[in-house]
């Protein structure tokens, strides 16, 4: 709840500051160098080289895809305790939604998407640091269906539109994995003899829910979803070449309070402690 609170006080703040007064994209798409807005606990501090150093206190804000929430979860306390004075604060949710909510002047300091697509929109309008874009993990999309199902197939090819009530895919224009999973049924001619089934989610992990409540017969989610959900089984995973390659690029946010802690967060990521997490939870590299 305080983290909300935090949220919401941030774009008070925003919206209260005098007209005459720059943001920082403004200023760097005039040509002015970004200025600190102050010295205290929580801003980046610059040393006599003019190289930029960590500060004391800084909250990092993580804007991630939903799927990312348990491997992100384990991975805070490992990078808090190498970086000290550093807390880190996540936003979950659909990748489409989070890049609107940076778009819109969310104070993001980083963005995990799902999706290669929403952090092109975000580079098309320079509001990620380029230079920090990384693809750190790679997904599989999966079917599945809850534990007590008698559902008989081990393909999405042998998904049969009149022996299936309701089918949880994500929101396709919002959510990555419902993105991934409309491909695969295209590619598969279902899409249009599913449309009566098809129930759409606000991201993968609602999917997941309406599967495991048995509001859903079958359920299309990531590999990694299936590793922590206890009342769903996998019964296909769709082959690489009916859908775009699930790629996870992150990059540090063009605004970010906290670019130093931003970028360090995003190499731990890559480093080793960074890829054990994310592959106990099923990404690949």
């Amino acid at each position: 709840m305080l983290k909300k609170w935090a949220i919401l006080l941030s774009a008070l703040f925003i919206l209260a500051v005098p007209v005459g007064c720059s943001s920082v994209t403004q200023q760097q798409s005039a040509g002015q160098p970004e200025q600190q807005a102050a010295t205290g606990a929580g801003a980046d501090q610059t040393d006599q080289t003019g190289a930029q150093t960590p500060g004391k206190d800084a909250e990092l804000m993580v804007s991630a895809a939903a799927s990312l929430t348990d491997a992100l979860q384990e991975l805070k306390s490992g990078f808090e305790s190498e970086h000290p004075g550093v807390t880190l604060t996540y936003v979950f949710g659909s990748s489409g939604k989070l890049a609107q909510q940076i778009e819109n002047g969310a104070p993001v300091d980083v963005f995990l998407s799902a999706s290669g697509k929403d952090m092109d929109k975000l580079q098309e309008k320079n509001l990620i640091k380029q230079d920090t874009r990384i693809d750190f993990a790679k997904n599989q999309l999966v079917l599945v269906a809850n534990k007590s199902s008698s559902l008989q197939l081990d393909s999405f090819e042998q998904i049969a539109p009149d022996k299936v009530e309701h089918f949880a895919i994500g929101e396709p224009e919002s959510v990555p994995a419902g993105r991934y999973a409309k491909e695969v049924l295209e590619h598969l001619k279902l899409w249009d003899s599913l449309q009566s089934k098809l129930v759409f989610a606000n991201d993968v992990r609602q999917v997941l829910t309406y599967v495991e409540s048995g509001n859903a017969d079958l359920g299309a989610v990531y590999a990694s979803d299936a590793v922590i959900a206890k009342q769903v089984k996998v019964l296909a995973t769709a082959d690489s070449n009916w859908h775009k390659p699930i790629v996870y690029p992150g990059a540090v946010v063009a605004s970010a309070a906290h670019p130093v802690e931003a970028k360090a967060f995003l190499d731990y990521l890559q480093g080793d402690k960074g890829k054990e997490v994310l592959e106990k939870y099923g990404f690949t590299q």
